[in-house]
């Protein structure tokens, strides 16, 4: 949980660039890809991870909508660009609407009490589980693995 502000917002530049390297490695013709057919694709984990950095800033009061919600774009570049839109804007929002005592209250997270802080780094850990699965196809697409979270088997030193 975080309990102040400028702890999150380290955490937080982070990990949105993390995602951001994952996201840039997304080509158009690979949207589709998936581990078999009928389960998320690289598309739907980029999208989703988009939107729902606007539904967790929801539920701690800030207000953030993606730009251009409904179903998944069909251009790699306007997943990325619209998560870092989404990104910058969830910063602003708590820079200008949280305090470090604010982030101690609690707020309602699916019917219980919840500190903002503790629902912070959910967003952070819900980004983090979704963005491993998109680097394991993007492996199984061919595309670049980054390495995000320490060097990739592509980039050596593995």
């Amino acid at each position: 949980m975080y309990r102040t502000v400028d702890d999150f917002l380290r955490d937080w530049k982070n990990s949105s660039n993390g995602t951001i390297q994952v996201l840039e490695s997304l080509t158009d013709d690979k949207l589709d890809q998936a581990i078999v057919e009928g389960h998320s694709t690289l598309g739907w984990l980029g999208w989703h991870i988009t939107t729902s950095t606007a539904f967790f800033a929801d539920m701690v009061g800030l207000e953030v909508t993606v730009p251009s919600e409904g179903s998944v774009p069909q251009e790699a570049a306007v997943i990325v660009q619209t998560y870092k839109e989404v990104s910058e804007k969830l910063v602003q929002e708590i820079k200008q609407k949280l305090t470090d005592e604010k982030m101690l209250e609690e707020v309602d997270q699916f019917g219980r009490p919840t500190p903002r802080g503790a629902i912070l780094r959910d967003v952070i850990h819900h980004q983090t589980h979704h963005r491993g699965q998109m680097t394991v196809l993007l492996r199984q697409a061919d595309l670049h693995v980054p390495g995000v979270m320490g060097p990739t088997k592509e980039q050596g030193n593995y």
